[in-house]
């Protein structure tokens, strides 16, 4: 009977996942065609293309900016957190502040990052109307730009399981460290981030992921000076209509992203915090 009523789902999960997975398998070891699309014969050079030094440093590049941003995120959510968790009836409210950024387009809210780091845009204007710079400073079209808006669009899926874990923590651990004479810290750091680990690997995971397959936000903020692996996908499959190396490189990002994930997972440290 159980098997039974896991059938639409096990359908829905051949159909819109292992389907198309396997079409992209297979696309990736086939040949462009002359014309895009692809044709026989069946060849393994799409991915050891991979291996050229400017698709290496595209993909150390893709792993630096999401680990940043996950850092980032992490150096900013965890407070956040842990202030919301202690706002008592206020809590609701800042949750409801935290999610408001869904109700607006992903991409309406990376335009406006667009007007406001731009040459004309509201930092550069202020700062020239204070006499604090003489021209307007390059804050658009590079990696900083790219690390800005990643962290600003997932830093709410860092601070949501952040807040799940810490809002459980029974504050008589913490009444029970002061008690024992343990300054703000040692509590922080004995009582508080053991507890809070779960929602921290969670939060980790589901910020750095999203980061490592992005293509919007280096596309406008980055203006085609920061390019990732979700641009160089989307580039193969677009522009250059070369549907199996853009195969390659999409099984190489998840690839990268599981093994990452695994090794999390099965690392010393993800035990001892879980």
């Amino acid at each position: 009977m159980r098997k039974i009523f896991l059938l639409p789902a096990r359908f829905w999960m051949a159909l819109f996942f292992a389907a198309p997975l396997a079409i992209v398998c297979a696309y990736s070891f086939l040949t462009r065609g002359d014309y895009g699309g692809v044709e026989l014969p069946w060849v393994l050079e799409n991915f050891t293309r991979l291996a050229d030094p400017l698709y290496l440093a595209i993909l150390w590049r893709s792993v630096w900016i999401a680990s940043l941003a996950t850092v980032f995120c992490a150096l900013l959510g965890f407070p956040l957190a842990l202030f919301i968790s202690r706002a008592g009836r206020r809590k609701n409210l800042y949750l409801q502040l935290v999610l408001l950024p869904f109700w607006t387009s992903f991409l309406i809210r990376t335009y406006a990052w667009i007007f406001i780091l731009r040459d004309t845009g509201l930092v550069n204007t202020v700062l020239m109307r204070l006499h604090l710079i003489a021209a307007p400073l390059q804050l658009l079209y590079n990696d900083g730009a790219v690390l800005l808006g990643l962290v600003y669009n997932f830093l709410p899926f860092f601070v949501l399981p952040m807040y799940a874990t810490l809002e459980r923590l029974d504050p008589a651990l913490l009444e029970a460290a002061a008690d024992l004479g343990a300054r703000p810290f040692a509590t922080l750091r004995r009582v508080i981030l053991p507890v809070s680990a779960p929602g921290l690997v969670a939060g980790s995971v589901l910020v750095f992921i999203p980061c490592l397959g992005a293509y919007l936000t280096p596309d406008l903020l980055g203006g085609g000076k920061s390019v990732m692996l979700g641009n160089l996908v989307q580039n193969q499959f677009t522009t250059a209509r070369d549907w199996p190396f853009g195969s390659a490189a999409s099984l190489a990002l998840m690839l990268a992203s599981a093994l990452l994930l695994a090794g999390l997972m099965r690392s010393r440290i993800a035990r001892e915090l879980m």
